[in-house]
């Protein structure tokens, strides 16, 4: 992985420089063993941008249509691995697990794709169910800044402030094991948006 390695120790210090990234909250994040890193989406620079900045280096899921040429071989290299977002990707799912369940980070974006509005939207409950397989605990992210960095329809960044905020682990643990899966993992995604939403109104408060 001397790709992404090297790119983070070279993309980490530009980011904070062109979008003067601030990140408060960095103890939140465990400094080993597995954990899921719950965002809000409004643009494509939220997984850049934490991908870059985020204190150990983490694994996303891309879209399955960004595998192909060039960059098809670059994502594999940056710790991504695809996801079909037509449904449940079962297989990606795996992955995410397998990838916790050996003590590494995944980022998701529980909401699934960027959202347009300033509202959070509903979440998909991939997040909750990877972290229940693996037994692992959610760190809620909150990003504000990068709507205005790179907005849906425009074709390059613009530089503007970004502020991420990591909130307290959510332990899955705490989650109680009566009733179906289906409820525990509603249950659990409902309590990601709430907590993804108190880290988002504290991200925009300092991004001002």
């Amino acid at each position: 992985m001397w790709l992404g390695r090297a790119l983070r120790f070279v993309g980490r210090p530009l980011m904070r420089l062109a979008f003067r990234v601030r990140d408060v909250g960095r103890e939140h994040v465990p400094r080993s063993g597995g954990a899921v890193l719950a965002g809000n989406h409004r643009s494509y620079m939220d997984p850049v941008i934490l991908w870059c900045v985020a204190p150990r280096h983490v694994h996303f899921m891309a879209k399955k249509e960004l595998f192909s040429g060039l960059l098809g071989w670059a994502l594999p290299r940056l710790w991504a691995f695809p996801v079909d977002r037509s449904g449940a990707d079962r297989a990606a799912l795996a992955t995410a697990a397998q990838l916790l369940s050996s003590g590494e980070l995944v980022g998701i974006f529980p909401e699934g794709t960027r959202q347009d509005s300033d509202e959070l939207g509903s979440a998909r409950g991939g997040a909750a169910f990877v972290a229940l397989r693996a037994g692992v605990p959610i760190v809620p992210v909150g990003i504000a800044g990068t709507d205005r960095v790179w907005p849906r329809g425009q074709r390059l960044p613009r530089l503007r402030r970004v502020t991420v905020v990591y909130g307290a682990p959510i332990a899955v643990a705490d989650f109680p094991k009566d009733g179906s899966r289906r409820d525990q993992i509603d249950a659990l995604s409902r309590r990601i948006m709430e907590r993804i939403g108190e880290c988002v109104e504290r991200a925009k408060e300092l991004n001002g």
